[in-house]
């Protein structure tokens, strides 16, 4: 019952043309569809639903809104209650309202960021098929991301002000959503303030994540690739298409995973995330980074902040 995984995520962008050339060219993503509004739907390969990337043409980049697939219909309402009863608004959605999906409903997270759920999406099967496949297609560009695997969002955090929408989003998803804590940073002189947090449905180390700044947006969307091989040749891959990165091939200590952080072209960050890194699992005790272990817990290798990380995001 519930949540199972993040099903899609909509993202502005400034250029549809531009960003096309790059989800497809550099990701490897396909286009399985395009409305009436103009959007363009996207799918990996190895993902068997319609799409899992919504590019919507606006004059900012940034993220509209994620959505997760729950388990069967009836989630649907028992988790419309729960959520109302938590004090937030829920918004129904008719059928087909999110193009190739079932009913859904929407509410905002207590960061502010816009939220869906839904238990039916039109099936297109994974690029090798079920039968006997192999374990990678022949055709495709790019990196060959598998699937969209995880998203980061900002989240307003203002210690003086009393303000920490990290913690109020945690709350949110572990005692409604029943999402699991798979990590966290806490900093501050008591060190008692959840600036970061990374949770989970499925099995992987995270499904989504929460990190403290100024004001709500979208830190990143991330999308999986095997290894570590292949994360180096997505950094050849990006290098030879003159894609601009911001982090090169490291290994998070958060989570354990391999990564390379770049941008599209409308500046939204990218991540390629390689590495289960280890079971998560219900019963599993949250790990706890400490506020002079920030930087080691966010890229082992250096313990430095890199690149843009913190300050640049949509």
């Amino acid at each position: 019952m519930g949540v199972m995984r993040i099903g899609h995520i909509n993202l502005r962008v400034l250029d549809m043309d531009a960003a096309l050339d790059h989800y497809e060219n550099t990701m490897g993503l396909s286009v399985t569809d395009r409305d009436a509004d103009g959007n363009v739907y996207l799918k990996c390969w190895d993902e068997w639903d319609k799409y899992s990337v919504i590019l919507t043409e606006a004059d900012s980049a940034g993220m509209n809104s994620i959505a997760f697939k729950v388990e069967k219909d009836a989630d649907l309402d028992a988790l419309k209650k729960r959520i109302t009863d938590y004090g937030i608004d829920v918004t129904d959605m008719a059928p087909g309202e999110m193009n190739g999906c079932g009913r859904a409903i929407r509410f905002n997270l207590p960061s502010g960021h816009d939220m869906r759920l839904y238990a039916e999406k039109e099936f297109l099967g994974k690029a090798v098929g079920t039968l006997n496949p192999e374990p990678w297609p022949d055709e495709g560009k790019g990196v060959k991301a598998h699937w969209l695997d995880h998203a980061l969002l900002m989240c307003e955090l203002d210690p003086e002000r009393g303000v920490n929408k990290v913690a109020e989003n945690t709350k949110f998803m572990k005692e409604v959503l029943d999402f699991h804590l798979g990590e966290q940073v806490l900093v501050g002189p008591d060190g008692d303030i959840q600036a970061a947090t990374w949770m989970f449905r499925t099995s992987t180390p995270h499904d989504i994540a929460f990190v403290g700044g100024p004001e709500m947006g979208l830190h990143h969307v991330a999308f999986f690739l095997d290894e570590w091989n292949d994360v180096l040749k997505a950094a050849d891959i990006m290098a030879k298409r003159k894609v601009k990165m911001d982090v090169t091939p490291q290994r998070h200590g958060i989570t354990r995973g391999y990564t390379i952080y770049f941008f599209d072209p409308s500046g939204n960050r990218n991540e390629t995330f390689a590495g289960l890194g280890y079971l998560a699992q219900p019963d599993m005790p949250p790990i706890t980074w400490t506020e002079e272990n920030l930087w080691r817990g966010i890229f082992y290798h250096t313990g430095e902040e890199a690149g843009a990380f913190t300050t640049v995001y949509t």
